[in-house]
């Protein structure tokens, strides 16, 4: 099993690699598959992944990665409310087939996993995005790394016991102190390139430690779920990981947290 989770993760970083460098529609392409696919996983849950419900929640996804492409929408709000509207058209005009819990999963999966995925692509579009969209990748699953590393060897402390016994207060502030230091690591090597003064290297270190503390959110809410429908794991697309939305659950709380405060933030 390790040998296999270790493969799988080494497929996927040189995957996150070949990805992000392109950036581009090749990017933008990727999420969406990704997206939909994380997006399948969810809606099996509530058994909506086949049906006309799951089917809006896929349109509406590519909508929305359509107009991230070539836009059309001036306010994101038309989108939202059209899609609520939609959905809500296919509940109402089904009834009695279709549950509440199941059409507002439907609408909650379209953010959740479509949405927040996209701001990886929308950290790489920045002016030094190419740069900057590899905070999501240290925030996540380096912080994920350190706070494993730290949990083993000091671990005392249970941070959400009922939710995952295995993580600890020690472990998340390894993950938080370790995504800061590979960020000012990584900031120094590319300085140049960057055009990173210490000031950025400090702000960036900061925005990675903020988004590592959220990337543990990420992971335990996905948890979360998987425990209030019973399930070990979302799916077994990738061997030794789960599925999508169990190999990404902190990559989409970290990429808005990312992408919205390199925006504010970062000159």
């Amino acid at each position: 099993m390790f040998k296999t989770r270790l493969l799988s993760g080494i497929i996927l970083v040189v995957l996150a690699l070949v990805l992000i460098i392109t950036g581009g529609t090749v990017l933008l392409g990727a999420l969406l598959v990704i997206s939909l696919i994380g997006m399948y996983e969810l809606y099996r849950i509530l058994q909506i992944e086949k049906t006309v419900l799951g089917a809006m929640g896929y349109l509406a996804a590519v909508l929305f990665y359509a107009d991230l492409w070539h836009s059309v929408w001036q306010d994101s709000m038309v989108f939202v409310m059209g899609t609520l509207i939609l959905l809500m058209f296919v509940y109402v005009f089904s009834y009695p087939r279709f549950r509440t819990e199941q059409a507002l999963m439907a609408f909650f999966g379209i953010f959740y996993v479509a949405v927040m995925l996209s701001c990886v692509y929308q950290a790489r579009m920045l002016e030094r995005g190419a740069y900057i969209v590899w905070l999501i990748v240290l925030c996540s699953w380096g912080s994920d790394t350190c706070a494993y590393c730290v949990g083993v060897l000091f671990g005392r402390h249970k941070m959400s016991p009922r939710l995952s016994p295995k993580k600890s207060i020690e472990g998340a502030v390894g993950g938080v102190a370790g995504s800061m230091l590979l960020t000012l690591l990584y900031v120094w090597v590319f300085r140049a390139p960057m055009q990173a003064d210490m000031r950025d290297m400090l702000l960036l270190a900061v925005i990675s430690g903020v988004g590592a503390l959220i990337s543990m959110v990420g992971d335990l809410a996905a948890s979360a779920i998987k425990r209030n429908y019973d399930i070990k794991d979302y799916g077994t697309l990738i061997p030794g990981h789960g599925g999508i939305l169990d190999r990404f659950d902190s990559v989409i709380f970290t990429a808005p947290i990312v992408y919205y405060l390199a925006l504010f933030f970062v000159p």
